[in-house]
């Protein structure tokens, strides 16, 4: 009784945290070079845009609103998951891309964790703007400034953690978007439903491929091939070597 936590915090998190540890454990810091660019990004961006010389530019190239014309929106989206939000602390922005984007790039890979982290918040800029042409939401919206790692990061640790087994997280995850947009039915909540919705979606259409194409042949699960038969024979006994037993069978036949 007094072991069941621990043995559920293992399965539940056991997988994610092996994949973790192995990598930081050798590298440290140089295995998340992306999220160290990205944290140095946010908070260089926010001590531009707290200036009056620097308020505008970072307006002009990153900050994203629904009445923006569709082409300009896709333009500013990647710059503007870091760019903080103005009515939020930055420590908090930083903190959740140290965390989740430093656990993704280990997981899935720096190119992976950008198109996760990109797919996610586009999907929540796209549903404001179909929501408001839809009258879903209110007109108001078109004007909401979006930006921020929030939607990136909701998506990242759902697609992680389903990838790792970690289906009570994920879950977690879930519930509390859920639960935030019945409390304050703002758009940055119900973007946070729409980015998990596309990594749900995401998520789905990985695991067709992989059973389309039959399974994942990786370090485990490869074949063994002529180099692994000589290895093995290798250190083989030589009344257990194949070679010798075949050479054996060979000259019992030749009598």
């Amino acid at each position: 009784m007094r072991h069941r936590p621990a043995r559920w915090a293992r399965a539940e998190w056991g997988p994610l945290y092996e994949a973790v540890r192995g990598p930081l454990v050798r590298r440290r810091w140089r295995a998340v070079p992306m999220t160290l660019a990205a944290v140095c990004l946010t908070a260089v961006i926010q001590v531009v845009q707290n200036r009056p010389w620097g308020y505008r530019p970072v307006q002009d190239l990153g900050a994203v609103r629904a009445e923006d014309p569709l082409w300009l929106a896709l333009l500013r989206t990647p710059l503007s998951l870091f760019v903080p939000a103005l009515d939020l602390p930055v420590w908090g922005a930083l903190a959740q891309i140290l965390l989740v984007f430093g656990i993704a790039e280990i997981c899935l890979g720096r190119w992976r964790t950008l198109a996760v982290a990109y797919a996610a918040t586009l999907a929540g800029t796209l549903y404001a703007r179909v929501g408001i042409h839809l009258g879903v939401l209110p007109a108001s919206d078109a004007q909401v400034v979006d930006t921020g790692p929030s939607a990136a990061v909701v998506g990242l640790a759902v697609f992680v953690s389903l990838r790792h087994h970690a289906y009570v997280t994920a879950s977690a995850v879930v519930l509390a978007m859920i639960v935030e947009v019945l409390v304050k039915p703002n758009l940055a909540g119900k973007e946070h439903l729409a980015a998990l919705a596309a990594v749900l979606a995401l998520c789905a259409g990985a695991r067709l491929l992989r059973r389309r194409r039959g399974p994942w042949r990786g370090c485990r699960g490869r074949q063994r091939g002529p180099a692994d038969a000589v290895s093995s024979s290798s250190v083989l006994p030589p009344s257990q070597s194949p070679t010798i037993r075949r050479g054996r069978s060979q000259r019992r036949s030749c009598r």
